[in-house]
């Protein structure tokens, strides 16, 4: 079954990144790049060769608009590189006022790095493919309080999967933010360590996200599977590499966006979002102005009202830089 759970502050003993060894990483210089975490709904390459597309969209004066920015893909490369170009116009929009915020399939321990590139100081952040929503203020311990994580019972998916996907490796991570993975399985976009298990022990979990990857099989295959398994009761997303995320029924990053919108009192109208890959689709198709980057898949890109240039060409700052007055 579905269940919301809104954590207390003392659930962030797991949060950080961690090195290998288990000891939390040395901080990083402001101006350098977050630890990356590859969000696998994005495709590394080949890039589609595809004129920028708009809209008859426009600036509003006066108004503050809610902005919901993917990141791999869209505001970093797949060498998890943030252009300046797309810093500086993201800082400038903020500056102007507008609620910028993260939405990311990415932990919560992976997200919060690049909201402080940013320097997103206050605020909300998604992250988990819409699973976990953060607020941000000086006023939390540790700068963020998670408000909302929506978990739900992976042992009905573990079992469809493990019958078609029986070489592959599995993780949960939980409302706490804890990750519990079989054969040994690490990832970047975890944002921390992952504690061994076996499926039985992944299977009494509460899972804010299912994660699962396989080397054995080619991306096809792994796709093909996914559709044998005959997945029903939550939501899922296929990336481009053979990696599956699954998260509860009617979770994705659209329904985490519209709570914040709701808390924000921002008019629907005035909803902009990029992104790149096939868990951004709900996303753009939600928004008012939903912006696919250059690179993106034919299906995300059916999905959007507009299309920018590629994440190597800066398309999400060429989008940033149209919010800001003119002139």
């Amino acid at each position: 079954m579905t269940q919301t759970q809104r954590p207390d502050t003392d659930d962030r003993a797991h949060d950080k990144p961690h090195d290998a060894d288990g000891t939390l990483p040395q901080p990083q210089d402001p101006q350098q790049d977050p630890p990356h975490a590859p969000d696998h709904g994005t495709a590394p390459f080949p890039e589609p060769d595809r004129e920028p597309v708009g809209s008859d969209w426009q600036l509003q004066e006066g108004v503050r608009y809610l902005v919901c920015l993917d990141v791999d893909g869209t505001l970093v490369d797949h060498d998890g590189r943030m252009s300046q170009a797309v810093l500086d116009s993201a800082r400038a929009a903020a500056a102007a006022g507008h609620h910028l915020v993260i939405a990311t399939g990415r932990s919560r321990g992976a997200t919060l790095p690049v909201c402080e590139k940013l320097g997103l100081e206050s605020g909300y952040a998604v992250s988990s493919n819409g699973g976990i929503t953060m607020h941000l203020s000086s006023e939390h311990e540790d700068w963020y309080r998670v408000i909302d994580a929506v978990t739900f019972n992976p042992e009905k998916a573990l079992q469809a999967l493990r019958e078609v996907l029986p070489a592959a490796k599995y993780a949960i991570e939980t409302a706490d933010g804890s990750f519990y993975s079989t054969e040994r399985f690490q990832d970047g976009s975890f944002g921390i360590e992952a504690i061994p298990t076996d499926m039985r022990g992944l299977a009494e979990l509460d899972a804010v996200r299912l994660v699962v990857s396989s080397s054995a099989e080619e991306p096809e295959d792994f796709a093909e599977a996914i559709d044998r398994s005959g997945l029903h009761g939550v939501a899922y997303s296929v990336g481009w590499t053979s990696w599956l995320d699954v998260a509860a029924n009617g979770v994705s990053k659209a329904s985490a966006l519209e709570q914040v919108r709701r808390r924000l009192d921002v008019d629907p109208a005035h909803t902009v979002a990029i992104g790149d890959g096939h868990n951004d689709i709900e996303m753009l198709e939600w928004a008012a102005r939903g912006v696919a980057m250059g690179q993106a898949p034919d299906e995300v890109v059916e999905a959007a009202r507009e299309v920018t240039t590629s994440v190597y060409q800066d398309g999400a700052a060429r989008i940033l830089r149209s919010l800001l007055p003119q002139g």
